[in-house]
């Protein structure tokens, strides 16, 4: 009985606030939340080290975190060394080897991370003591061997040359180059020679000059007391000497008076990484960057209701996310909108992120959307207050920039505060397409003609890697596709020998991210192919193609390949494939001239009969291959090739490095036969 009245009741009181709620119009929007932010408890060593204690004691972790805020300084021609310097903190000490310090933070099972920039360490609390032994020790007493530096190096480099195909890094190169300019610390941008110019001596001049507790924070968050807090600063941190530490100041980037309209080539690409960007004068703390950001994430700022986001993703359907940011920083910020598109409508997605650029300029922003988007900025800085990390930034940020104390307690009144006005006032002030940086980074010879409409003058300027203008070399009078590869073919050894040429046997070795690989290859002019890849004696993979069908075998089992990718294995088969070209009916193109690491090539477009493209890049003196940039269905991949053997007469590829997206793979072929003879098993299938 009393479930029935229970349901009774329940049902008049819903009818009752039903009849009184008018549905047909969205609640009015409640007072800003109180902000009840974790405390934090701070003080200061004599030697002007500030600490700030956060207490969290869920668990029995603590972190130390170890910040210098330092300008940041121009490193001239030896561009990385600062952030060499950090990397090489923890390669050894006065005390211990590098392996050491590894084995005694694996032991606790801590992490211990070195930067330019400071130290961070985070273990169990019962293992505090030691990962402050260590910290400490990395602090006073490093050594920056050497041999670690010369390693160091050879990644570093390894890595730039991964990153000299993928156009998110071109772009992020040529955005920075242009928007700050190359003598200003933002704009230095590292090269295999200024990596290669590093010294030890660089390294400790930094270290000397910069590492000063006079300028230095110790955030600890974790299970701990102050008054452990206090102990433990005190006993490893306090014979830390302060020095006077090198203030550096630098002119605001001068910007343009009109779009600067700017191209750089991925040859090969499918798709285009477009940017929209320019510098701006917004200093962390003041009162334009809680309306700036709020403006911000209505216009990209990462969510899906975001303008960008519903006009050329959900409307337009040019890609699968389109983003901006607009970065505060105490020397110069920054405005960003991105995306990646398909490289016909390279320019089209550029119309739309202009024309809503424009439309948030002039138009006020509805209070229905406007209240949306601060209920999901206030929603996300609600639940980043439940991390104790969240209150350890807050506290670091009102030191660094000298905010008020209370700045995030009332950091949801301010964004509450913000009106349609103000967001319209705030647009025309930070968003500037007039001045802006238009820049693609696709297959120019698809996106170039496009990009035009962007110049008042009709001028686009295509850059390299490294944000240096591309000169173009002039083509001699007369020289045609064909004849680029008539002379490469005369360079490998001429038709004759290498129509002599029945079967290869070659074997190479292979490191792709610290991994050594044995791959071994077998061709037969008849068009059958065997690759073997192994780590140690185990067979990690086999592709064989018979000439009609082809398969990939692998421990995770057997796949037979179709449609496109069996014609690519077939493709690959062919032992020289520019005698071929002709018979086959490809179709070639000489599209220009071009540096390939600092050699002058001849740039040739082979098209198949299946409409596949590859670029390949002849040396102008040699007239051999030296560069590839091909296509599949898994990424565009480009082949660098360093050197040829010659072996009866014909000279074959010996050293690549090859890349696939963010993968360098370095090939060394250690051995090649010619004519020797193949067991016909190796090509079953």
């Amino acid at each position: 009985m009393n479930k029935v009245i229970y349901s009774i009741l329940l049902l008049a009181f819903t009818i009752s606030v039903n009849a009184q709620v008018d549905r047909t119009k969205a609640p009015e929007a409640g007072p800003a939340p109180e902000v009840r932010i974790g405390e934090y408890k701070s003080f200061e060593l004599k030697n002007g080290l500030k600490v700030f204690v956060i207490e969290n004691h869920k668990i029995p972790v603590v972190s130390y975190s170890l910040s210098l805020d330092n300008d940041p300084i121009l490193e001239g021609d030896n561009v990385g060394y600062v952030g060499m310097t950090g990397e090489l903190l923890r390669a050894g000490t006065t005390n211990r080897t590098k392996d050491e310090i590894d084995e005694s933070v694996d032991f606790i099972g801590a992490q211990l991370s070195t930067s330019s920039s400071g130290i961070y360490g985070r273990s169990l609390k019962k293992h505090s003591e030691t990962l402050l032994e260590l910290m400490s020790d990395i602090l006073y007493n490093p050594t920056f061997p050497e041999e670690e530096l010369e390693k160091s190096k050879k990644q570093w480099i390894t890595n730039l040359k991964s990153q000299e195909n993928e156009p998110k890094a071109i772009a992020s190169n040529v955005a920075n180059v242009l928007r700050y300019g190359k003598d200003h610390p933002y704009g230095e941008l590292e090269t295999e020679e200024s990596i290669n110019n590093i010294t030890i001596n660089d390294c400790k001049g930094y270290y000397n000059t910069y590492f000063s507790p006079s300028v230095a924070y110790l955030i600890i968050v974790g299970d701990i007391t102050l008054k452990e807090a206090k102990k433990e600063t005190k006993k490893y941190f306090s014979k830390w000497e302060a020095k006077p530490v090198l203030k550096h100041s630098y002119e605001f980037p001068k910007g343009y008076d009109s779009p600067k309209v700017a191209i750089s080539n991925r040859d090969g690409a499918k798709q285009s990484v477009i940017e929209v960007t320019y510098a701006i004068d917004l200093k962390p703390g003041t009162e334009d960057v809680i309306p700036a950001k709020l403006m911000n994430f209505i216009f990209g700022g990462g969510s899906f209701s975001s303008r960008l986001m519903q006009n050329i993703r959900e409307d337009k359907g040019y890609t699968y996310g389109a983003y901006s940011s607009l970065n505060s920083n105490e020397l110069v910020g920054k405005f960003n909108a991105s995306a990646s598109v398909r490289n016909e409508v390279t320019d089209s997605a550029l119309v739309q992120t202009l024309k809503e650029m424009n439309r948030i300029r002039t138009e006020k922003v509805p209070e229905e959307n406007l209240q949306m988007m601060k209920n999901v900025l206030t929603g996300s800085f609600s639940r980043s207050l439940e991390d104790p990390q969240t209150v350890a930034r807050f506290a670091l940020n009102i030191a660094k920039y000298n905010l008020p104390d209370d700045y995030y307690k009332t950091y949801l009144q301010k964004l509450n505060s913000v009106t349609s006005d103000d967001i319209l006032k705030i647009a025309q002030k930070y968003i500037r397409p007039e001045h802006a940086i238009i820049l693609a980074v696709g297959d120019v010879s698809q996106i170039k003609a496009g990009m035009k409409q962007f110049s008042l003058t009709g001028e686009v300027t295509e850059y390299d890697f490294f944000g240096e203008p591309v000169k173009k070399a002039a083509i001699p009078e007369g020289l045609t596709a064909q004849g680029v590869i008539d002379n490469y073919i005369t360079a490998r050894g001429g038709k004759d020998n290498m129509h002599k040429v029945t079967d290869i046997t070659s074997s190479a070795t292979a490191t792709i991210q610290g991994m050594n690989l044995k791959i071994m290859a077998f061709k037969k002019s008849t068009g059958k192919i065997c690759v073997e890849t192994y780590m140690g004696t185990n067979l990690l993979s086999k592709q064989v193609c018979d000439g009609v069908g082809a398969k990939v075998s692998s421990p995770q089992g057997e796949q037979f390949l179709e449609g496109e990718m069996l014609e690519m294995m077939k493709n690959e088969a062919i032992v020289f494939p520019e005698l071929e070209y002709e018979k086959e009916g490809y179709s070639l193109e000489l599209i220009g001239a071009e540096d390939v690491d600092g050699e002058q090539a001849y740039k040739v477009k082979v098209t198949n009969p299946s409409g596949e493209e590859q670029t390949l890049f002849f040396a102008k003196n040699s007239g051999l291959l030296i560069k590839k940039v091909s296509s599949s269905p898994q990424g565009s991949a480009t082949s660098l090739i360093h050197d040829y053997t010659e072996v009866n007469g014909v000279k074959f590829p010996s050293k690549v490095s090859q890349s696939m997206g963010p993968q360098m793979i370095e090939i060394t072929v250690d051995k090649i036969e010619v004519n020797k003879g193949i067991d016909g098993i190796k090509f079953e299938i």
